[in-house]
């Protein structure tokens, strides 16, 4: 079974940045808001499909994400990110807002669950990433931010992860929490992780839950 992470965390608060000291050679990105990195990098580039060269996808089709999970592995890849997996769902709803019927939430929310699905599915040793932004409900719980109800009563989207971090920002100092705080669906194994903060270092958790796992020699480092 593959490996999915959720990375979870307000905008600016580092989500991105964690992959600065990502290889990109072992890594595909989805970018489905097509913007630029927030650091500088020549490794992330383009998909090519007629050359068959790059590994940036710009996409919010879920088939199409389904399928780059699929294909990760064939590639020599055994990293996927997905940044920002909101906008998976969140640019689908925005495209069908003239639509009266309430279908569309329905195949929105089935959508990112697809691809939450692929993942699980995947090789062994395939990680996939999804950095995601988070909302506060009424009772004050931090979560994953959807669109309509169906992926909040029908499965508890964090509940398909057995590791879910969240990124955070204190004078100047950006990190990643490891466990909940009572307020947040954080989780990690136990022994995963020594401490409940640990620096925002997308590099440094593959590396650890490839250690942990006994997925690989870790193709990160």
């Amino acid at each position: 079974m593959g490996t999915p992470v959720l990375i979870l965390g307000d905008s600016g608060s580092g989500k991105s940045a964690s992959m600065m000291r990502l290889n990109p050679e072992a890594a595909f990105l989805v970018n489905p808001e097509n913007k630029r990195l927030p650091f500088k990098s020549t490794g992330w580039k383009p998909r090519d499909f007629a050359a068959k060269t790059g590994n940036v996808f710009f996409t919010d089709i879920p088939a199409d994400i389904v399928m780059i999970i699929k294909y990760a592995r064939r590639a020599g890849k055994k990293i996927v990110v997905v940044d920002d997996f909101q906008y998976v769902m969140g640019n689908q709803f925005m495209r069908r807002r003239s639509e009266k019927s309430y279908e569309k939430f329905t195949e929105i929310g089935g959508g990112a669950w697809d691809v939450i699905r692929a993942a699980q599915a995947a090789e062994d040793d395939l990680i996939v990433y999804f950095l995601a932004h988070t909302e506060e409900t009424p009772a004050g719980r931090i979560k994953m931010k959807t669109i309509g109800k169906m992926l909040d009563e029908k499965i508890t989207v964090e509940g398909m992860f057995s590791i879910a971090l969240r990124a955070g920002v204190m004078d100047g100092r950006y990190y990643f929490t490891t466990q909940s705080d009572g307020t947040d669906p954080v989780k990690s194994p136990i022994g995963l992780f020594e401490n409940f903060q640990i620096d925002n270092d997308l590099n440094a958790v593959d590396t650890a839950i490839r250690d942990y796992y006994e997925l690989n020699e870790g193709v990160t480092k």
